[in-house]
């Protein structure tokens, strides 16, 4: 893919640019401390996270809405970790905590400060929509972008067709020229709704593989990078 085809970045948030899984950890340490559930181990990240990802993955699936992502979460998690606690009571915890967090993914300002002025800069993110407009205010990133393509605003999350097509149609809106799937890259760090989504919407994708996943489940992804540094050789 020739870099001068792209016109616009459409850009995750977390995991790709903010770091949920330190933000993650920094929230279960505050939370285990006020409710006193007993002592953190490290261990119970990965099972936090993961349990997360199931959840979230049923809602990319349509299985179900986001208030069940609300009501199931953290109950799933604190069965798989042993722990009695109310589930819903500790999810407001967690909104409350994260609504105000913003832990930077390293050369995420960087890889921003690049790409500004060169392309049409789009955030596209499942998620609250004010939560991550303040996150992302936080972390000092609102001024990079053009358009903020969130879920709950959009009414429809990654990987539809619906979220990506109202993202796209928002984005064409008032320009003389209409800006084609083909000439939008789409950065994320999920395979199955940055990755998938963009390869199903006809996007451009590149693939941070953050975590150093030997496969991308089938996908045919355009690029893949392990640090956020590498896209500056791409873009």
């Amino acid at each position: 893919m020739r870099k001068n085809v792209i016109k616009a970045v459409f850009i995750d948030v977390d995991d790709t640019l903010l770091d949920f899984r330190l933000t993650m950890e920094t929230i279960m340490k505050a939370g285990f401390e006020k409710y006193s559930l007993g002592e953190y181990r490290p261990e119970m990240l990965d099972i936090a996270i993961s349990t997360s990802v199931e959840v979230w993955r049923a809602y990319e699936r349509g299985e179900i809405g986001y208030g069940e992502i609300l009501s199931q979460r953290w109950n799933r998690i604190f069965a798989k970790l042993g722990i009695d606690f109310d589930g819903e009571t500790f999810e407001k915890f967690f909104r409350d905590y994260i609504f105000d967090s913003a832990i930077l993914v390293d050369g995420a300002i960087e890889l921003l400060e690049h790409l500004r002025g060169k392309y049409i800069l789009c955030v596209a993110s499942n998620g609250p929509n004010d939560q991550q407009m303040n996150r992302l205010k936080i972390a000092g990133m609102t001024e990079y972008f053009e358009h903020f393509f969130v879920s709950e605003r959009l009414g429809a999350a990654k990987p539809s067709v619906e979220f990506f097509s109202r993202a796209i149609e928002e984005l064409c809106t008032d320009r003389e020229e209409r800006i084609l799937p083909g000439e939008i890259m789409m950065i994320g760090d999920s395979l199955t709704s940055d990755m998938a989504g963009g390869i199903a919407n006809g996007l451009v994708t590149c693939f941070f593989n953050k975590r150093g996943v030997s496969h991308t489940d089938g996908l045919e992804v355009d690029y893949t990078v392990r640090s956020l540094k590498e896209i500056l050789d791409i873009l």
